[in-house]
């Protein structure tokens, strides 16, 4: 049984960082597609950042530069460290098995960790 139990959100003041942390059980993080989508209250979930098997990363365009997602296969943890968060940030995140929705593919995905970003 494949489970994702995020962790880290919070309430913080623009400018300030966070990072979230995804634990994963019943499957093996490095041997996986990782990623993190974002919902925002009254939007599509839409996807924020992926590491691939290999160790590429990729990033939506709102996000490069200030997100970063990594990865620590001894923990089998997978993480997104924010920074120089914006109130448009406000989301619950959510980290997943697989690539970015719209494509194909079997994903799986945690219960989501809220973050909210206070101007």
């Amino acid at each position: 049984q494949v489970q994702l139990v995020e962790s880290g959100g919070g309430l913080v003041q623009a400018g300030g960082s966070l990072r979230l942390s995804c634990v994963a059980s019943g499957i093996i993080a490095a041997k996986n597609i990782m990623g993190w989508h974002r919902q925002a209250p009254g939007k599509q979930r839409e996807w924020v950042a992926t590491i691939t098997i290999a160790g590429i990363t990729n990033y939506s365009d709102s996000v490069k530069g200030r997100f970063t997602i990594s990865r620590d296969n001894a923990k089998n943890t997978v993480y997104l460290q924010i920074n120089n968060l914006k109130p448009e940030d406000t989301a619950v995140y959510y980290c997943n098995t697989g690539t970015r929705v719209g494509t194909p593919g079997l994903r799986y995905w945690g219960q989501g960790t809220q973050v909210t970003v206070s101007s």
